[in-house]
């Protein structure tokens, strides 16, 4: 089912929300001239998208590679109890590692998912060590990436 009704997107939000996701930085102006519209209503589309939350703010992208963090690992958990307490504490703890890139409630058989990004085994290692500190668990299993097939932050629009 189409969400354009829903969330308020017509073709030209689209078409804005493209442009921006390939570059931020894209000056308005270009914006409007590329979507056919004049710099006042593209600018004001923009805010629009931006109040509504669609448009949660804007970043520069970095190569975790050129930054020396060559390793990514995906980290499963299995909590040590299921209760609230334990679930808002685990969030809490896996949310202030800075390795920690994403992290996911998940269903199935491990109630978590994180990917971490590390420069070597040895800051895995002392990365592990501080995850598993103070918290009771029932299984922890990491997988090493071995090549990065596709990666985006892009999020896909053809369903609008």
């Amino acid at each position: 089912m189409r969400n354009d009704k829903q969330n308020g997107i017509d073709a030209t939000d689209k078409a804005i929300l493209g442009l921006l996701q390939h570059n931020g930085d894209m000056p308005v102006a270009e914006i409007a001239e590329q979507v056919g519209l004049t710099v006042t209503p593209c600018w004001r589309r923009i805010q629009k998208l931006e109040e509504k939350g669609i448009i949660s703010k804007r970043v520069a992208l970095l190569q975790a590679r050129q930054l020396g963090l060559t390793m990514t690992v995906f980290v499963q958990v299995k909590a040590g109890r299921h209760d609230g307490k334990w679930l808002a504490s685990f969030a809490k703890h896996a949310a202030s590692f800075d390795e920690v890139v994403e992290c996911y409630r998940m269903s199935g058989e491990y109630d978590y998912l994180l990917k971490v990004l590390v420069t070597d085994m040895d800051c895995f290692d002392h990365f592990y060590k501080r995850l598993v500190k103070g918290l009771e668990f029932s299984d922890v299993t990491s997988s090493f990436a071995m090549e990065q097939i596709k990666y985006t932050t892009s999020v896909p629009l053809n369903h609008l």
